[in-house]
């Protein structure tokens, strides 16, 4: 029947060719003792089957990658939906992968931060600013009224090199002044500047005094910096010395400090747009202390010196060492002070080149991988104190916090800060904002309703046990708001307080009203008093199971 999951000849390991009828769209627990069978029916059966059948819908292309599943120990299955199975294990081991990255959350995140947020700079922390080209010009006829000053086109900024090229091509564009390191030097006399030193280089294109009627010399001199200086303007008091700094894109017009306008990729960990140099994004760095391992540079490598080599002793890591020291001509026996530094190195962190050990037709070419994994520490990254992004993406806040600091968040607050959020922002972030909270509130929300209230976004998913990775792919599943599948849970109720369980039970339902089927395998009585459906395995563990007492 279409309403009906229906299940003949099942004989998935201890199951004795049962046959069951399950309800679709509705909230089925399958229970029974340890070893009854409830697994191998839900999950070694009607799961595998759904697999298979996907598979068989690959072209010959897909497959060859999938591999083959064999067809399950069942006579037949009739009215089985696309299928997802959410079971009690981890996430994985990937280092890149957060609670933020896997819910989407962050994906989200990323994108309000950058369309909402406001750029403070990072060395004198006031708002940074983007102007017009009518706006430049307004704000120096204004400012600078009646004032000599120097309309200056920015070129390089802390940059090294001899500028040779880019000084002979000003001359040759009519212009014959630049400012160098914050001198003025006429052209004509310029040749080139040191290589080995960061440099400051402004082209000088025009020298003012605005009072009225220079509207149209000033419009045009800036039009001309702007060009020349891509988007950023400079203009010198000459005078006072003070500087004033105007740009298309964002800047400090006190330091002339300027950053990329943002985009989703500059607060990626997982891009090089967006995250830390020093650690990749990772967070963490290796750290590996010599001190710790060589604490007594006296002593041989014999004698224990470098401690997890321990003591000498016959076996085939000291046989490598004796031949390591014989290709850098030191002893076991000599002082570690003694023995040249490349090769104390070579002994901590392995090599690539090959060593004899034995002698005659016995010996071998053999490698050395150093002791560096035994010893090796993982610490916060000192560059970005484990945030994983870079300097730049710290640079920008919504509601005073920047994307890290809302990562660190306990869900609970986070939803906090998401509701109150629209309060605090300006109306023309309201409306860009508008749409990317609502899909925040949501996914937040559905944590929340599966009882993960106490992570945090920036939490990586290796650290997560197996009922709490459950949890989330379920609190996606919610999210994902897909019709007409089929899912399949195992145990998701452990270790949960009964407060949490309730909410996770509701959270099944919601999956359920969304018009798909949920089979749950689950010991819980609370569970099972919510089910609409329960088939009961047994009446045994093994061979005393693997028959259907209930359904």
């Amino acid at each position: 029947m279409d309403n009906f999951l229906e299940i003949q000849g099942a004989r998935a390991h201890n199951l004795r060719n049962v046959d069951v009828r399950i309800p679709r769209d509705r909230f089925v627990v399958v229970t029974g003792v340890s070893g009854s069978g409830k697994s191998s029916l839900a999950f070694d059966t009607i799961y595998a089957e759904g697999q298979r059948r996907y598979m068989n819908t690959l072209s010959p292309y897909a497959k060859h990658f999938m591999g083959i599943l064999e067809k399950p120990q069942v006579e037949n299955i009739e009215g089985l939906s696309p299928i997802i199975a959410i079971e009690q294990k981890t996430t994985g081991n990937n280092p890149r992968s957060t609670v933020g990255t896997i819910t989407e959350i962050y994906d989200f995140l990323r994108l309000l931060y950058a369309r909402a947020s406001r750029a403070y700079s990072p060395e004198t922390g006031r708002e940074m600013v983007r102007y017009t080209d009518e706006q430049i010009v307004s704000l120096i006829l204004e400012q600078f009224a009646g004032r000599k000053c120097l309309l200056l086109a920015p070129l390089v900024r802390g940059r090294k090199g001899h500028y040779r090229d880019l000084f002979d091509s000003l001359r040759k564009r009519g212009y014959t002044q630049v400012r160098i390191d914050g001198e003025l030097e006429d052209l004509s006399s310029v040749d080139s500047v040191d290589r080995y030193k960061p440099h400051f280089i402004e082209a000088v294109v025009d020298k003012l005094k605005p009072r009225e009627g220079d509207e149209r010399r000033v419009h045009d001199s800036v039009l001309a910096a702007l060009g020349l200086g891509k988007g950023a303007v400079a203009l010198l008091d000459t005078e006072s010395g003070a500087i004033h700094h105007y740009s298309k894109h964002l800047v400090d017009p006190e330091s002339g400090i300027s950053l990329r306008e943002p985009a989703p990729h500059s607060f990626s960990f997982n891009s090089p747009e967006g995250y830390c140099p020093y650690c990749k994004g990772l967070g963490m760095v290796v750290d590996v202390n010599l001190d710790t391992i060589i604490p007594d540079r006296s002593l041989s490598i014999a004698e224990g010196g470098i401690v997890p080599l321990g003591k000498v002793r016959e076996n085939r890591k000291f046989d490598t060492l004796r031949a390591i020291a014989r290709k850098y001509n030191f002893s076991l026996y000599d002082p570690i002070a003694a023995i040249p530094d490349e090769a104390v190195a070579l002994v901590v962190f392995g090599s690539d080149d090959f060593f004899r050990i034995g002698d005659g037709p016995s010996s071998e070419m053999v490698t050395w991988g150093g002791i560096v994994d035994d010893i090796e520490d993982k610490v916060v990254c000192p560059e970005c104190h484990g945030t994983r992004l870079n300097h730049e993406a710290e640079c920008f806040r919504i509601d005073g916090k920047t994307i890290s600091e809302v990562s660190a968040m306990e869900i609970t607050a986070l939803a906090q800060w998401i509701s109150a959020l629209p309060e605090k922002l300006s109306e023309r972030e309201r409306n860009i904002a508008r749409d990317i909270l609502k899909e925040l509130g949501d996914r937040v929300r559905f944590l929340l309703d599966v009882g993960l209230n106490y992570l945090t976004l920036d939490r990586p998913t290796g650290t997560l046990s197996g009922g709490e990775s459950q949890r989330i792919r379920l609190a996606t599943q919610i999210g994902s708001k897909l019709v007409g599948v089929m899912y399949i849970l195992d145990e998701p109720s452990i270790g949960l307080h009964q407060r949490d369980n309730r909410k996770l039970i509701n959270s099944l339902r919601k999956l359920r009203d969304g018009g798909n089927s949920i089979i749950v395998v689950e010991h819980d009585a609370e569970t099972m008093h919510a089910a609409d459906w329960i088939v009961d395995v047994g009446p045994g563990a093994g061979a005393d199971g693997g028959r259907i007492c209930y359904s």
